[in-house]
């Protein structure tokens, strides 16, 4: 192989391949006061089943979103359906129990088998099939996770078990467990044509409408970055992390990972079924099909801590590409992607009420990577919440739940200490670089007379300088080299190259500085 060859053949900028779809309607921004029934924040795909089956359901809904339909992580997912959350349920049992953990397996498949039907019903062209998902091990001690895991599948009753000699994977593993009929789809396609529902059912959609706050919690008025105000008898915020998330201490309970997404073409043969790693670095693996009817081997994994990566962040593209050249031979890699994700305290997602006294107000949170069969849950238990019908799921998922085990109350002093050590260490650190040093597509933490700012001058050669203080809670950014971005290490928000808000929790932009 030449030496151009060997050069990283990762894009240069991020693409999502589900992003390429163009057949997501576009809204308006929202310039006036109005009122509904059901305002939703958020719309990816927690928002927009909900609004979906609201509208459905014949409540008047007002879904907004702070950027595009389906443009924020929905938009940057593996795009698995499944009730495998890599080796979950062997210590699920011993967190929460036989019959809860029981409860959490049935839950996820009503969330897959939700999307299937509507599919169906619907008539949507989304990529929908089913596909067997296997967690591989490659070492001893992974292998020996895996079997407490099929002993923890018998137990509850899962359709799977063992199945190392099932895998259809270009290199040796030392055990694999298997979960049966999962899914895989083309989330864009499918929520596109929920959207259009909603519009046929009589909701209303607005985009580029940033919520910033909820006044009052009985009767809630959703307050927009623009000043103008949606009347609500009840809101659901679908936003990811919840952009209010002062209301139940969301920002104490929550912890926030980045991972990383490669779409390749590749020589070697595509496995037909889903895969993930339990052993570090982890690896997650599937196929898609492209406007051609070609396969691409999505290639995920190397996750780290929101904002908290040791290399520059290209580097862990690099190592996926690193990962499927060596198995599966790349030609190509047209696509690339990375998305963030948050966990609960107990690994079990939030769904219902935000906090005690705040009935009016549902929050969904915390899908620990796995938001496809969780979000599609989620907006199921939410429209049983707001019609007042019971859900056999909803103490599980309870935001309010409020026993904390030895190990929650244990990950709760580790998080917070970890925020605290950001808040100091951000603050003393004084860069070495001036801005005169910034190549072009270049950026970082520059010295400005005796002040530290975040730099970066772009392809033009244009300089743009902002205050790296995040306007959620005052930890310091790091710049992100991938997708040129500022991240926040406490709690994820995530702005652009010239401080806008990407990701909340934050809704206020970083403060520019002058040239």
């Amino acid at each position: 192989m030449t030496q151009e060859e060997k050069q990283s053949r990762v894009p240069e900028m991020p693409k999502s391949y589900w992003r390429q779809y163009k057949e997501v309607p576009s809204f308006p921004a929202l310039q006036a006061n109005e009122s509904t029934d059901i305002g939703i924040v958020g719309g990816g795909i927690v928002g927009i089943i909900s609004a979906y089956l609201l509208a459905k359901a014949g409540k008047k809904v007002t879904l907004i979103d702070a950027g595009k339909l389906i443009d924020g992580v929905t938009g940057y997912t593996t795009a698995k359906i499944t009730a495998q959350h890599g080796l979950f349920y062997f210590p699920l049992i011993k967190l929460i129990g036989e019959e809860q953990a029981k409860l959490y397996y049935q839950a996820n498949m009503d969330g897959l088998d939700f999307i299937e039907k509507t599919a169906a019903d619907l008539d949507i062209d989304c990529d929908f099939s089913h596909q067997n998902a296997f967690v591989y091990a490659n070492t001893a001690i992974g292998a020996k996770l895996v079997e407490k895991e099929a002993e923890a599948y018998l137990q509850l009753g899962i359709d799977g078990g063992l199945a190392k000699d099932e895998v259809e994977l270009p290199f040796d593993v030392k055990e694999a467990i298997v979960m049966r009929n999962q899914a895989q789809f083309h989330p864009v396609k499918f929520l596109a044509k929920l959207v259009e529902e909603i519009e046929r059912l009589g909701g209303k959609i607005y985009e580029q409408t940033r919520a910033v706050k909820i006044l009052s919690k009985n009767d809630p008025v959703i307050q927009t970055e623009n000043m103008s105000h949606l009347s609500c008898n009840k809101v659901i915020v679908a936003t990811h992390y919840p952009f209010n998330d002062f209301d139940g201490m969301y920002f104490s309970r929550l912890s926030v990972t980045r991972s990383y997404v490669v779409a390749a073409k590749v020589k070697g043969e595509v496995p037909n079924d889903m895969y993930v790693s339990c052993d570090m670095p982890s690896r997650s693996l599937r196929y898609a099909t492209d406007e051609n009817g070609e396969k691409l081997l999505l290639i995920g994994g190397d996750g780290h801590g929101s904002g908290k990566s040791k290399p520059p962040t290209m580097k862990h593209y690099e190592n996926l590409e690193k990962f499927g050249e060596e198995h599966f031979g790349i030609e190509e890699i047209p696509y690339r992607w990375s998305a963030q994700d948050i966990t609960t305290l107990d690994q079990v997602p939030y769904i219902g009420t935000i906090t005690a006294g705040y009935d009016n107000i549902l929050v969904a949170t915390g899908f620990h990577k796995w938001g496809m069969s969780n979000g599609a849950l989620a907006g199921l238990m939410l429209t049983d919440q707001v019609l007042g019908k019971s859900n056999p799921y909803a103490a599980l998922f309870n935001p309010t739940r409020t026993k904390m085990k030895a190990v929650d109350a244990a990950s709760f002093i580790k998080d917070n200490a970890s925020v605290a050590k950001e808040l100091v260490k951000g603050k003393l650190k004084m860069p070495s670089k001036t801005v005169e040093n910034l190549q072009n597509d270049e950026g970082g933490l520059v010295k400005v007379g005796n002040k530290k700012a975040g730099g970066y001058r772009d392809q033009y050669g244009q300089v743009h300088l902002v205050n790296t203080t995040c306007t959620h809670m005052g930890c310091e950014v790091g710049w992100n080299d991938a997708e040129r971005s500022w991240d926040c290490p406490c709690h994820g928000s995530r702005f652009s190259y010239t401080g806008e808000v990407l990701e909340g929790p934050a809704v206020k932009p970083l403060k520019k500085l002058g040239d």
